[in-house]
């Protein structure tokens, strides 16, 4: 933190003058007995504003009038020594005054942070090599996170100072405290220049971090395509696993985080085992995961499974879960397209995660109906879900309604569920069983039955329970198909049950494949 401009009425007149560069005023103070090794409330002496100031006839006036040899090492509260604020400033003269008057090159801040560091920050090569030509140590931690000159020269992309070091017998392999190199910290960071340069120089393209993280991976993941190229071009092992679980490679990286064409790279040269072997995760997930359809629809035209293995990592049996799981509705019709076989199982599991759009176009894309225990689960699940959003469309797809009317499905759903299920019945032949719980359920609960109800179904609603048994599954979930039966339009409403519907605010779905996706993407979002 610059507290240049603060506290400044702590700071003593020679401070003053040495900040300003004041060569006269300081002068003149320091014949009169001022003292120069007066700290502020920083701990910063008059020798710390002139090297941070970059003044170097001030700087070099106080060291000729320091009070003792020690005066060189004095620091700030921070740690810093004027050779620390000097270096990071980037001031060669007052770097070199410092360095002759016996400052240590290899002082440490308060945050184990060396001058050799700060000045490869700051850019200046020059101080740079005065602090080599001093004997700074160039290898081992620099900074309190470990790094080393080089990490910090590899993220300034600067190849002078990355050259520099590399003369000076910097170790290239050079580890931070998550055992991250200097090439890693060029691949995260998109540093062509820098990735380079120390790929020509040697350094290990298949490094990895203390996380199992490779410069292909972290590259990958961040999108840098031009470093992805390189690293591939230059030795890159693509298949090297990339955590500790031995499953996760550059390529799932590319695919959850979207980068398309970084995929395409990774996709012709990556091992395909990880598609379908059990333990391994296929890209598919990866994808799915992140959210990103495009690089699903590489995927999936690109030979990976639509069905691929159970991933127990994220708790889904094929990819068709997760995007249930994670909301992302718009990739089903891409599974569909290359091969999914959807199951009456992701009726139930659309319904356990409330996303009644994806429940309604696995309808209308022909899923089996529940039947035996996955109709149990569905009843269980009526309770805690809004009927309204997928009871009348599985009614409507041919469900056959009588194996819902028993005791704890009746007792569970609300009076208005109760009728609008009867109304796919003849309820004049229900069994005797179905009979004695409605009218248990009328007796001792609030439900109130239609009136029509108590009277025989009139004959158009018999004929339209008849025809609709007489269809196929598939044609009842079509408007197209009854539309197109020679009938008046009044009745192919009927058919539809478009008058039971109008009357509990329903909507019946629009057939075109193009509003499904519309509609389901929208969802998505």
């Amino acid at each position: 933190m610059d507290f240049s401009e603060a506290y400044t009425d702590r700071c003593s007149t020679v401070g003053h003058a040495a900040r300003r560069g004041d060569i006269k005023s300081l002068r003149k103070l320091i014949k009169k007995g001022s003292s120069v090794d007066v700290p502020d409330n920083r701990g910063w002496m008059p020798i710390h504003e002139a090297a941070f100031s970059d003044s170097d006839r001030c700087l070099q006036l106080l060291m000729n009038s320091a009070p003792s040899k020690s005066y060189v090492k004095s620091k700030t509260f921070e740690g810093e020594s004027a050779l620390h604020l000097a270096a990071k400033r980037g001031s060669v003269r007052c770097s070199e005054i410092l360095l002759r008057a016996g400052a240590d090159p290899n002082d440490l801040t308060n945050d184990v942070t060396t001058p050799l560091f700060l000045a490869v920050e700051s850019g200046r090569e020059v101080v740079v090599k005065l602090l080599l030509k001093y004997k700074a140590n160039i290898n081992g931690p620099h900074s309190c996170s470990g790094w080393n000159p080089l990490h910090q020269a590899s993220l300034m992309e600067r190849p002078d100072l990355i050259q520099l070091l590399l003369e000076n017998e910097v170790d290239k392999e050079c580890k931070d405290d998550f055992g991250i190199t200097p090439l890693f910290i060029a691949a995260q960071y998109g540093k062509h220049e820098s990735l380079n340069l120390l790929l020509s120089c040697g350094a290990d393209v298949n490094c990895q971090a203390k996380d199992k993280a490779t410069p292909l991976f972290i590259a990958a993941q961040e999108g840098h395509e031009k470093c992805a190229e390189l690293l591939l071009s230059t030795g890159a092992d693509p298949n090297l696993y990339c955590n500790d679980d031995g499953w996760q490679l550059p390529i799932h990286a590319a695919a959850q985080m979207g980068r398309s064409k970084i995929l395409e790279m990774l996709m012709t040269v990556t091992g395909s085992v990880c598609s379908t072997a059990k333990d391994q995760v296929s890209p598919v997930y990866s994808t799915i995961y992140g959210g990103h359809r495009q690089c699903l629809d590489m995927l999936l035209s690109g030979g990976y499974s639509p069905e691929a293995q159970e991933c127990p990592l994220f708790g889904c049996k094929t990819p068709m879960c997760m995007v249930i799981q994670r909301g992302h509705s718009v990739m089903a019709p891409l599974l569909l397209k290359y091969g999914f076989q959807i199951s009456s199982f992701y009726l139930q599991s659309c319904l356990e995660h409330n996303n009644f759009p994806l429940f309604r176009y696995f309808l209308s894309q022909n899923c089996p109906l529940p039947s035996g225990d996955e109709l149990d689960v569905f009843k269980q699940q009526s309770s805690k879900s809004h009927c309204k959003e997928w009871l009348p469309y599985l009614l409507l797809a041919g469900l056959d309604p009588t194996p819902l009317l028993d005791a704890a499905w009746i007792g569970s759903v609300n009076n208005d569920i109760v009728n609008f299920t009867l109304e796919f019945t003849n309820w004049k032949r229900l069994s005797a069983d179905v009979e004695i719980l409605l009218s248990t359920h009328a007796e001792h609960f609030t439900w109130i039955p239609h009136k029509h109800f108590a009277s025989l179904p009139t004959l158009m609603h018999l004929c339209r329970l008849k025809i609709r048994s007489l269809l196929k599954t598939e044609h009842l979930r079509s408007n197209k198909y009854i539309s197109r039966l020679s009938l008046p339009v009044c009745l192919q409403d009927y058919l539809q049950y478009s008058d039971v519907l109008h009357l509990n605010g329903i909507a019946r779905e629009d057939d075109s494949h193009e509003d499904k996706l519309e509609n389901i993407s929208q969802a998505s979002d």
